[in-house]
């Protein structure tokens, strides 16, 4: 497993589940190239393990502006790549 750089910029929610957040994050990083497949991997991985629904967005350069459950909100960058996940009702 590689070892990444993790900022967090932003977060909502406990620290138990930054850190599991982020572990399955910078898995997604190991095992997928795309964007689109480390996103698809984060989703999948934070709606099995926290429960549905979570966006994710991956990538360089995006602007954002969300709405997100209470405690449910990261965005935070892995190397110098962005991820923004979030849960909204």
């Amino acid at each position: 497993m590689t070892e990444h750089k993790i900022t967090v910029k932003s977060v909502d929610m406990s620290e138990a589940m930054q850190n599991e957040i982020v572990a399955l994050a910078s898995k997604a990083f190991d095992e997928n190239k795309l964007e689109k497949d480390i996103a698809a991997h984060v989703k999948r991985e934070a709606d099995r393990q926290f429960g549905p629904t979570w966006h994710v967005v991956v990538g360089r350069n995006f602007g954002s502006y969300v709405t997100h459950e209470t405690g449910n909100f990261i965005y935070f960058y892995v190397d110098h790549t962005a991820v923004l996940l979030f849960k909204s009702g």
